[in-house]
């Protein structure tokens, strides 16, 4: 044999070691504990990367009051499935929404009338907390870091490193964690983002949204369930928007014999505290909120609601779209990326898409590339949350009965059938469209 052939050999053996071992070496610190942090964790623990997820909660949710309900898309649901390896486990935390139904109701008479059904909604229904719970079990619990708060970060000179400062709560400790990457999955109110986009505000929607979730198991012959099953007889496979003058509802069950609910009020913006858009309602405020839905909604929603133990209020916001979602070896995914109202059923479908995208390009072009994978990231994925978050507002805004731009409010009694049918979930901008480098899963 040759021996320079054997030299050749050797060397490149050599040069694959060494790539072999830099990509072992690529670690991501994901700041956020929420569905956009732990899909993040499966995307890239998934391509190689080692993963530390640091999250100010002190342990993992459990079903907490302020949990709610949530869609999953068919591509969101594909994913997912990829990651867990057992399709089943999706499927038995989830129920059908095969119907995407808004209706109108008459708040003097309290009569419904359909404005559109698509029957061809292929969505699953889930709670929050059994989604996160399903994500979180199928990780390795030690890279979760459970009640350590993100403080800062500092980017090395040479853009190689991002260092990163942690509280860690139960004894105030500082620590600090050297990685290749920084993802930001810290909410809409992202520290990360702010860092770099000072002068970026939320915008409040005009409206806050009552939200609840009715546990009625063991309570299946009640008069509410019967009551409200014969009000909206597709409850278990229809995702119900119904719109009255100046607001609207919505209603869907969710696995394990509960019903979730919203109610959008138009209101002053109110002042925020604790860096949440969640705000602690009173006995009153609870009232007072009844109070209003019986003079609008039929008494079957109304029953609803009252029997639901802690139910919330959300302020709404979204965020003009950003320019950019990455600096240097810092990325943003999820609501830090693109904080958007609820009314296309996006976010948590939109956050798990991030994830996904996010990466497949850290595989393509490995920690060596890191550059060229953000700035694929960002090509891919701006472009459609952008429009989809100005999407949902509109149509947020059109069943809330407020001023569009150069349109009149939408009118429930008189709205032609296109403009119906454009309240329809599939309408959403790059609804159905999957970005090719996920194409293989």
């Amino acid at each position: 044999m040759d021996p320079s052939h054997h030299l050749k050999s050797s060397k490149w053996m050599h040069i694959e070691i060494e790539m072999i071992e830099r990509k072992a070496k690529a670690k991501a610190i994901i700041v956020g504990g929420s569905i956009a942090g732990v899909s993040c964790a499966h995307a890239l623990t998934s391509v190689g990367w080692e993963v530390v997820v640091l999250e100010k909660s002190r342990a993992p949710p459990t079903g907490h009051p302020t949990g709610a309900g949530l869609g999953l898309d068919p591509l969101a649901k594909m994913l997912i499935s990829s990651w867990l390896g057992h399709p089943h486990l999706l499927q038995q935390a989830t129920l059908p929404l095969t119907i995407d139904q808004n209706q109108a109701t008459d708040g003097s008479t309290k009569v419904s009338w359909i404005l559109t059904r698509d029957e061809e909604f292929n969505f699953r229904a889930a709670h929050w907390a059994d989604l996160h719970a399903l994500l979180y079990n199928a990780l390795p619990p030690d890279i979760f870091f459970w009640g350590h708060q993100f403080i800062s970060f500092s980017i090395s000179e040479d853009k190689a490193s991002v260092k990163v400062k942690a509280k860690v709560l139960k004894n105030d400790e500082i620590i600090e964690i050297d990685s290749n990457l920084l993802v930001a999955a810290d909410g809409c109110l992202s520290l990360i983002r702010q860092s770099f986009l000072s002068e970026t505000k939320l915008r409040y929607s005009g409206y806050c949204a009552w939200r609840g979730v009715l546990d009625f198991s063991g309570k299946e012959d009640s008069e509410t369930v019967k009551g409200i099953r014969k009000a909206y007889p597709d409850l278990g496979k229809c995702l119900y928007f119904d719109l009255s003058s100046g607001t609207h509802c919505v209603l869907y069950e969710v696995p394990n014999k509960r019903l979730n609910w919203l109610f959008c009020v138009n209101q002053p913006e109110p002042e925020l505290k604790q860096n949440s858009v969640t705000m602690k309602v009173s006995e009153d405020m609870i009232n007072k909120m009844i109070q209003e839905v019986e003079k609008v909604w039929v008494p079957e929603f109304v029953r609803v609601m009252k029997e639901t133990m802690n139910p919330f209020l959300n302020a709404i916001y979204d965020c003009d779209p950003l320019r950019q979602i990455f600096w240097d070896n810092v990325v943003l995914i999820g609501d830090a990326a693109h904080p958007i109202t609820p009314h296309g059923a996006r976010s948590t479908n939109m956050s798990i898409l991030d994830a996904a995208v996010l990466g497949k390009c850290l595989e393509k072009w490995g920690v060596e590339n890191l550059q060229s994978a953000l700035e694929d990231y960002q090509s891919i994925r701006l472009p459609v949350t952008s429009e989809q978050v100005l999407y949902s507002r509109r149509l947020g805004r059109i069943k809330q009965g407020l001023d569009l731009p150069n349109c009149k409010p939408f009118d429930l009694k008189n709205a032609s059938p296109e403009d119906c049918n454009a309240l329809q979930q599939k309408n959403m901008p790059f609804f159905s469209i999957i970005p090719s480098i996920i194409e293989p899963l």
